[in-house]
């Protein structure tokens, strides 16, 4: 039998007849009304079901291509290939596999980016760090670049005044530094340091300390030494001024490779001086020292001219009424010749502090105008041969300024002067320069530290691209404290509520893609540290340590795995 046709057959009620227990359909049968079957009914050769209802099946269902489900109930035990901890985004940009992710407003996803902000109205300062838990004065800092290391010289009010360093190390991440243990470099008795009195000697990877020795009457003297990790050793002291000298300040000339110290000499009438120094080992050798003013000085800070290979002073020369006051030398052998002086401000200065614009191959000098209500002012110097002009001076503080501290940040071309405004509680103040021409124009001042500060000490860290500004803390018992200051603001989209995971693979700007989200396993990782805890950067990718904002990217659970927290 090939056909049963029911629309032929009907019961006496006209309804729906019913199949007699044991018919076989074994052909092709059409049944266009409805069949009822009492017994059972047996497909041997079916290739689809369609069904719009509920499949009830005894034993199982053996499937071998694609199932699709919209829901499932169970334990799922013995299913294979199911992926969890994924989910579909919409990619806002391209998205590199194992890029971490944040969800945008209108739920799209993208990598997590960080950009720079150079507007000096707007610089990132860090979080103060205590370096010295003592009473700390007369300091001075310098970066070392061979170590990667700050180097601060201070004196120690809580060890009997000795002359003391300590080694910083700055985590540009995080914008914070962290210190050593403080190395005395003179138990003599007090030692006094001038404004920038640190100098670093790039050719032997050493760094050279002049001090005021309080022990050995009052001599000008300097020592050698040398960063290793975190600390520093010291080699013999070494005088460069058998008399009583004050205001020491030192550069070094990279053109002939010797350090320059200049000072007050009081045994000369406080008669302006420098001398040459010649680092060997540990250990430094000096030549003649030569007057460079033959009258009263002070207030006095040197510089380095790269650009024209000459060392640059500026001062308050006390025998023409005080007036702020320039001179260029030339370094030869083991002395140093000088031009003519020149006048930079026509009224008394105090608290001078030059440094050099390597960018834009000029001098700046910052200082306290006490011609014009102790002002902060600086000024931009251009040296041509011996000699120096200056432009006109820039009040960067309409206040009365004291210990104006001022570096060259070389990696962004600004200028930094750290500073105490009197107008604002002596609270620690930090200010960004740019100098153009020969003028200096500046962004908006910005605390450093809310409370008193005194003795300000800047330095950069060419590694780090960072401002270190070192400082005596009023608020805080005086201890010797120091700040990262960072003149490029960074804009992250990352938040402490945005992550959502990584990529599972490469997503397309636009296409929909696998993001493995909160307990989701990403395999595509290198260099993972197994059972370790990384953090989110905010400039993208991963780390051990956190940045800012500290967002949990996952652990580690291999080489390249890890899974995701949130």
């Amino acid at each position: 039998m090939s056909q049963i046709n029911v629309d032929n057959i009907k019961n006496r009620t006209g309804g729906a007849i019913g199949a007699p227990s044991g018919i076989v359909v074994t052909g092709v049968s059409t049944f266009n009304g409805n069949v009822s079957v009492g017994g059972t009914l047996t497909y041997e050769d079916v290739t689809n079901i369609d069904s719009v209802g509920l499949i009830t099946a005894r034993k199982g269902i053996i499937a071998t291509g694609v199932v699709t489900a919209t829901s499932f109930s169970g334990s799922g035990a013995n299913l294979t290939g199911v992926e969890s901890g994924v989910s579909d985004f919409v990619a806002s940009g391209d998205i590199p596999n194992g890029a971490t992710v944040v969800i945008n407003t209108d739920g799209t996803v993208g990598i997590v980016t960080r950009t720079a902000s150079t507007d000096p109205d707007n610089p990132d300062v860090g979080t103060p760090v205590v370096f010295n838990s003592g009473t700390t004065q007369s300091m001075s800092s310098i970066y070392d670049s061979n170590s990667n290391k700050v180097v601060i010289a201070y004196r120690d009010g809580g060890n009997n005044n000795y002359g003391t360093a300590v080694i910083g190390t700055v985590t540009p991440t995080t914008n914070s530094i962290s210190f050593g243990t403080p190395v005395v470099f003179n138990s003599s008795g007090r030692s006094d340091l001038g404004n920038g009195s640190v100098a670093y000697d790039s050719s032997n990877n050493k760094v050279v300390i002049a001090y005021k020795d309080h022990g050995n009457s009052n001599y000008g003297t300097a020592v050698v030494g040398t960063v290793s990790g975190t600390s520093i050793s010291f080699g013999t002291p070494v005088v460069f001024e058998s008399a009583n000298n004050a205001d020491i300040s030192a550069t070094f000339d990279s053109n002939s490779n010797k350090v320059v110290i200049v000072y007050s000499d009081a045994g000369n009438s406080d008669h302006g001086t420098a001398i040459v120094g010649t680092v060997s080992g540990t250990s430094i050798s000096f030549g003649t020292a030569v007057v460079f003013e033959s009258a009263s000085c002070s207030q006095i800070s040197v510089t380095f001219d790269s650009s024209n290979n000459k060392v640059v002073i500026a001062y308050r020369d006390s025998g023409n009424s005080g007036h702020g006051t320039a001179i260029v030398g030339t370094v030869s052998g083991t002395s140093i010749s000088f031009g003519s002086a020149v006048v930079f401000e026509s009224s008394s200065v105090e608290y001078v502090s030059a440094t050099f614009d390597s960018t834009g191959n000029k001098v700046v000098a910052a200082y306290r105008d006490s011609g014009n209500s102790g002002h902060g002012t600086a000024v931009v110097g251009t040296v041509s041969g011996t000699s120096i002009s200056f432009g006109t001076p820039v009040v960067f503080e309409s206040a009365a300024t004291n210990y104006p501290s001022a570096t060259f940040d070389s990696t962004n071309n600004k200028v930094v002067i750290a500073y105490e405004d009197d107008a604002n509680s002596d609270y620690g103040t930090a200010i960004v320069g740019t100098v153009s021409g020969t003028s200096i124009s500046f962004g908006t001042p910005v605390l450093f530290e809310s409370a008193s500060t005194t003795i300000t000490s800047a330095t950069f860290d060419s590694t780090g691209n960072k401002v270190v500004i070192a400082y005596s803390d009023n608020g805080n018992s005086d201890y010797g404290t120091a700040v990262v200051f960072d003149v490029i603001t960074f804009l992250t989209n990352l938040t402490t509520e945005n992550y959502i995971g990584m990529a599972a693979a490469g997503i397309s700007s636009g296409a929909t893609g696998k993001i493995n989200i909160v307990s989701g396993i990403n395999i595509s990782q290198t260099g993972l540290t197994t059972g370790r805890t990384f953090y989110v950067q905010n400039s993208g990718g991963i780390d051990l340590a956190a940045s800012s904002p500290s967002v949990v990217a996952g652990t580690a659970i291999s080489g390249t795995k890890i899974i995701v927290k949130g």
